[in-house]
């Protein structure tokens, strides 16, 4: 018997529901036929991804792209946002530089230290310090991972030019990054959600793209 655990609580509800079952009729079964079993009928449930329930292996993989995520936003918004505080902003505008190449500079510098930060944690936490096993290709991620992060860093670079201080950067990142994370699919399954919504998270992020290649 294979339980889709898409809908984890409605899964738990009917696999325990089975089980009743089947132990009641096997039971009753026994019973007509008067033969007193030695213990109860127990109904194995077998793991078939990921057999010994290692939280681990999903959460830690999670959080690192949870991080890529939330660091990337949030660095570029505040460097912006902290050349607006000191008043260089108004030299670089003033210097034979388009907009472009100003913005790019930030996107550049703080996704090479994201980038750097992210195959560390794989590396060293991920796979030496919790031993999960990584079965991709690290090179192919952190490809993967750059172009993502130049993506989400334009996020950043929009909200740092919304916000004029790094409180205001604060609160409007918040919701954007809740939202992003918990509808990426890396916290809870795109298929769980209604299909209008799963549409809709695919066009406007690149979070549910990003989660489902890297879990």
């Amino acid at each position: 018997m294979n339980v889709d655990a898409t809908a984890m609580t409605q899964a738990g509800i009917g696999a325990s529901y089975l089980q009743g079952i089947i132990q009641r009729e096997v039971a009753n079964m026994l019973g007509r036929h008067e033969v007193q079993p030695a213990s109860p009928v127990n109904v194995v449930i077998r793991t078939r991804f990921n057999p010994n329930l290692e939280s681990s292996w999903f959460t830690s993989v999670n959080q690192v792209i949870n991080m890529i995520t939330m660091l990337t936003v949030i660095l570029t918004g505040a460097a912006l946002i902290r050349e607006r505080e000191q008043g260089t902003i108004e030299h670089l505008l003033v210097m034979p530089l388009v907009p472009t190449e100003i913005m790019l500079s930030k996107i550049l510098a703080n996704g090479l230290v994201i980038l750097v930060a992210a195959g560390l944690s794989l590396v060293g936490v991920v796979g030496w310090w919790l031993h999960v096993p990584i079965a991709w290709s690290l090179t192919l991620f952190l490809i993967a991972t750059a172009l993502y992060a130049f993506t989400v860093a334009a996020l950043g670079i929009m909200l740092g030019t919304i916000a004029t201080t790094m409180g205001q950067l604060g609160l409007l990142a918040m919701p954007v990054l809740i939202v992003m994370q918990l509808l990426s699919g890396g916290s809870t399954p795109m298929e769980s959600m209604p299909l209008w919504l799963q549409y809709l998270m695919r066009t406007i992020s690149p979070t549910p793209h990003w989660a489902r290649q890297s879990l």
